[in-house]
């Protein structure tokens, strides 16, 4: 029995091994906590402001432009200088951000249009900053351990998800929006001083200055990859059209259960921390692309039962299962990502990735919104889950190797391996 626990227990050699990993795992709990009460508060008070879904669902528009751009730039940028420098920067900003927002929210007459704008804002800096944070993981922890590192961060996403927009909701309903915000910027003032800790991490001597050619370099490596592309297409398609999270304050009134936002906002979160508080035995599996495929579609079966349901707590089951089928999409993604792209590319299709994992989510708002104020809230929530259903099987048909993705004899994770395991001897 003892044998048996053991083995779903989270694997801890990353932690146990990197000093850097550790202070990455700690600055991003404390950074998803703040960002995750703004991310709660923010949507809200749109609502307050103008009572419109459609309203809501278009800070996934405003955000979209500059994560396209920064997050390809931030690629590039990641190749090329001090990926620590870059994170240091973007984080510092993202506090600055907030200060924005307690401000306003502090205004006698708080204004629309600031909100937009810090949106688009962090957007841009989230765009810049995740590419030197997601290429940096491959260098710090070894190539075996890399479906663990991903399991761990996942669990510590997933802990800040969980307890902030939970907290959250309870904070804006009693205390209100600036209350919110300013945790917020407490949290990134601790993650700077964080991200102080780090070792440097500079680019290679003969590393190219950012440009459309190298980042232009990096889509034609990853188009020329089958695996990468079904990785990223996959999870495009399943934010895209199942992202419901703009809908949640409307879906919450319209089943009469205004102190159930919060729990909605986290209920995806729980699911995944079950999985990643279990996810011992993912340390073992070596078909990663199952566990992308079969944990996309089941995200999207969650989510069209959560439109069906007129219940708030079959609801809140629901997002939960989807949370899980998530984690474990997620970890089959990183996985791939990390034992097979080459070091020098590393930080470009870290950029590309960014695309692929927020730009779904942005324009699954849009049209979860947009789909609300024309056939109703719960309609379009069902909607968007079957349609990523039929998406995932028809990218999985038509992109085969995905699905055949295999740790112990793919070309480009043996190569991988080979170069990780030349550097560690040197």
């Amino acid at each position: 029995m003892a044998v048996a626990l053991s083995s779903l227990l989270p694997d801890l050699s990353p932690w146990r091994g990197s000093r850097d990993f550790r202070v990455l795992w700690v600055q991003g709990l404390v950074t998803y906590f703040g960002s995750f009460m703004a991310l709660v508060a923010l949507p809200l008070q749109i609502k307050e402001l103008t009572g419109s879904p459609l309203a809501v669902g278009a800070m996934g528009a405003v955000e979209l432009v500059p994560l396209v751009v920064f997050g390809l730039y931030g690629g590039a940028l990641a190749d090329a200088v001090d990926r620590r420098r870059v994170i240091l920067g973007t984080e510092a900003g993202l506090g600055v951000l907030a200060l924005l927002l307690l401000g306003n929210a502090l205004a006698p007459e708080p204004a629309l249009w600031p909100l937009y704008v810090v949106a688009g804002g962090v957007s841009a800096l989230a765009g810049l900053q995740r590419p030197a944070l997601d290429s940096l993981m491959a260098r710090i922890v070894p190539h075996e351990q890399q479906t663990a590192a991903a399991a761990l961060n996942s669990l510590r996403w997933q802990t800040g998800a969980i307890a902030g927009p939970a907290l959250a909701g309870l904070v804006v309903a009693y205390a209100g929006h600036a209350t919110a915000y300013a945790v917020t910027v407490a949290t990134f003032a601790v993650s700077v001083l964080l991200c102080l800790r780090l070792a440097p991490a500079p680019a290679a001597r003969d590393a190219e200055r950012p440009s459309l050619r190298g980042v232009a370099e990096g889509a034609r490596y990853a188009w020329s990859r089958p695996v990468l592309l079904g990785t990223y297409a996959i999870d495009l398609a399943a934010m895209c059209f199942a992202f419901p999270n703009a809908v949640f304050p409307f879906l919450a009134d319209e089943l009469d259960a205004e102190w159930s936002l919060g729990l909605m906002y986290a209920a995806g979160s729980v699911g995944s921390l079950v999985v990643g508080l279990t996810s011992g035995w993912t340390s073992r599996v070596k078909r990663h692309g199952l566990l992308v495929v079969g944990g996309a579609a089941a995200w999207g079966l969650a989510i069209a039962a959560a439109g069906w349901f007129s219940g708030v707590w079959p609801v809140l089951v629901c997002l939960a299962l989807a949370g899980a089928g998530d984690m474990l999409s997620g970890l089959g993604r990183s996985t791939i990502w990390n034992q097979t792209i080459p070091e020098e590319l590393r930080g470009r299709l870290a950029g590309i990735e960014v695309l692929s994992y927020s730009v779904g989510p942005q324009l699954g708002q849009l049209r979860a919104g947009a789909m609300a104020g024309w056939t109703g809230t719960r309609t379009s929530v069902w909607t968007g889950g079957v349609a990523c259903v039929v998406s995932v099987a028809l990218l999985t048909a038509a992109l085969p190797k995905l699905v055949a993705y295999d740790a112990t004899t793919d070309e480009d994770a043996l190569r991988r391996r080979g170069e990780r395991d030349g550097a560690t001897a040197a």
